[in-house]
């Protein structure tokens, strides 16, 4: 192609070849746009260092992408860069220098508002802001990026997991999905990530599932706490108990919407935040139907079984959300921040040490399961978008193998004379 003065539409018309190549401009010498294969296009500018003598090594500036800068705009950026070399600058060699003295939290302010925050829900955006403040920053904070070691990242990933392991696991995911990013986007100038590689700590899925025993004792713990109130008791040598109520009025009383909440988590195997962050234009009562726009696996469509319907039908209506505060009325505008308080006095009267909100989605499942519907029905219900996550709960099913082993254990007790 003949030499010519870059132009937007010239830059335009260069056609992507197998291998990246250089077109230089016709007008200002060693100022080029960088083509590779599948298109991408960066205005770069070639000089000699050192002043510009005989015989110096040749560097190669990039200017930037040119969907960032328009042909003038690069073109005045390369002067400028060529005006700094007859000085006796070496802007490369700089670059190269400034992009290597960028710390981990460099990285990971850039990070953050780049990679994440535009990708990512809020709530997984605080949970990962709050990893690296609390995890990652105060150890590997200063260090410049070219400078952490996969030992360090070990090293890290064993301190976190002393106390928690599933933490130290996702902070590790975390930290070389930066890295991937830093090194894609050209943030960080190394070729091997630390932090791949790194030996997980064995993590076993929780599935916790209420028998029918517990199910009654969290249905009359329910049913106390949101009429008459659930006792509590204090500590009477803290200094503080001469403060507390007196005993007789040591209760703890929930909302009729915590209580709506709880049960609608059981009845319908929603997540926590679907149902908190559920709103009434979301409801079809008629159909008995709930309409999620934005869920963990994208949008979602509940059914209501008829439970779940007598709950919602009685519930009153106070602002946008279902299931409304504990101040309801005063902050309309915000969905209901967690059940954490009700929930434990809850649990803890029922006798169900351990058992989690999460499980009450478990047990929607296995119930399920347990009644011979299908495992495709069941991930329907439960909004699953991969198969492979209703498949934990194939071992509930009635299936050819427990009913083999049924038979034959029918048979065997027969033959021993115990049947």
């Amino acid at each position: 192609m003949t030499p010519n003065r870059f132009t937007k539409t010239s830059v335009a018309a260069l056609i992507p070849r197998t291998s990246t190549y250089i077109e230089y401009d016709a007008e200002l010498p060693g100022f080029g746009v960088r083509v590779t294969p599948n298109g991408a296009k960066s205005f770069v500018v070639d000089y000699r260092a050192n002043g510009g003598g005989r015989g110096a090594p040749t560097r190669r500036y990039t200017i930037g992408s040119s969907t960032t800068f328009s042909a003038d705009a690069a073109r005045k950026a390369a002067r400028d860069v060529l005006a700094r070399v007859r000085l006796g600058a070496d802007p490369a060699k700089e670059k190269a220098i400034d992009r290597k003295a960028v710390t981990i939290a460099d990285i990971e302010r850039v990070f953050m508002e780049e990679e994440i925050r535009p990708t990512c829900k809020p709530r997984t955006t605080a949970l990962y802001a709050m990893y690296f403040r609390v995890h990652v920053l105060p150890e590997l904070g200063s260090k410049r990026a070219f400078e952490v070691s996969h030992t360090d990242i070990v090293r890290l990933h064993r301190k976190i997991g002393l106390r928690t392991k599933p933490t130290a696991n996702r902070v590790v995911s975390l930290i070389s999905a930066m890295f991937t990013w830093g090194v894609k986007t050209r943030r960080i100038p190394i070729e091997a990530n630390p932090a791949r590689g790194v030996q997980l700590f064995p993590e076993q899925p929780r599935e916790r599932y209420l028998t029918s025993d517990e199910m009654l004792r969290l249905g009359d713990a329910i049913r106390e706490a949101e009429t008459k109130g659930i006792p509590y008791e204090i500590d009477e040598t803290r200094r503080t108990s001469k403060h507390a109520a007196k005993p007789d009025k040591r209760i703890t009383k929930i909302s009729p919407y915590a209580a709506a909440a709880i049960r609608l988590l059981l009845l319908t195997g929603a997540r926590l935040r679907e149902i908190l962050d559920l709103r009434w234009p979301n409801v079809d009562l008629e159909r008995g139907l709930l309409f999620l726009p934005d869920s963990k696996s994208g949008k979602k469509t509940i059914v209501l079984n008829t439970p779940a319907l007598l709950i919602l039908s009685s519930l009153p209506r106070i602002g946008e959300f279902v299931i409304a505060g504990q101040s309801a009325g005063a902050d309309d505008e915000k969905p209901r921040a967690d059940l954490q308080r009700p929930w434990r006095a809850i649990t803890k009267r029922a006798g169900l040490s351990g058992v989690r909100m999460h499980d009450l989605r478990h047990t929607h499942a296995s119930i399920g399961v347990g009644a011979g519907l299908g495992l495709p029905i069941i991930g329907r219900l439960l909004g699953h978008s991969n198969v492979e996550t209703t498949q934990r709960y194939a071992h509930l099913a009635d299936d050819p193998v427990r009913r083999a082993s049924e038979r034959i254990g029918d048979n065997l007790s027969r033959a021993m004379g115990d049947a």
